[in-house]
């Protein structure tokens, strides 16, 4: 006949084996209901670091216009990598100042590639602050064109729109310009 113990060893290693079993089933099934996100870190929220060039423009008042293009072209991943970059960023009423239905036109799904042609042609691959905007200064942009600096009157324009104001982003540098880059 056997001997009924009791084994607190045989006891603990018991539980212990199935609180990780649980554990990892836990994991397992927390995993696969994770989806995915398209957006990748522009789909991010961080509300706790300094903000990127797309979401400085998503949090401006003047740039709806911006913000809703930047969407409805889908470049939205660009604006939030590290760059540096800087963007040449079009006020609401440079938007306002293209011919009517422009703006319209542009947003249809259809237009998306022409639509990220325009927005890409207010960005350059470099991170260019104010003091090196000189008179005359090339500055190369994310489509492969060059746009010239000009100094009038003390205020500087990029491809004749006016630098209203800069603003620093963690991946670069926001030029807020007057004007619609359309080449």
């Amino acid at each position: 006949m056997f001997k009924k113990t009791f084994n607190p060893v045989l006891l603990f290693t018991i539980i212990g084996f199935l609180a990780f079993a649980c554990t990892n089933k836990n994991q397992q099934s927390s995993s696969s209901n994770v989806s995915s996100n398209t957006l990748g870190q522009a789909g991010v929220v961080d509300e706790v670091s300094e903000p990127n060039i797309l979401q400085i423009a998503q949090s401006s008042e003047d740039h709806t216009t911006l913000a809703a293009a930047i969407e409805a072209a889908g470049i939205q991943k660009v604006l939030v990598n590290a760059g540096p970059l800087t963007v040449f960023a079009p006020v609401n009423e440079a938007f306002d100042a293209l011919p009517e239905g422009t703006v319209e036109e542009l947003l249809k799904p259809e237009n998306k590639k022409k639509l990220a042609n325009i927005l890409t042609s207010h960005a350059s691959p470099s991170s260019l602050k104010m003091s090196q905007l000189t008179d005359g200064f090339q500055i190369y942009l994310a489509t492969g064109q060059y746009v010239q600096v000009e100094k009038k009157d003390g205020e500087t324009y990029v491809n004749g729109a006016k630098i209203l104001g800069t603003v620093s982003a963690t991946n670069g540098i926001i030029h807020v310009v007057d004007k619609v880059f359309l080449f």
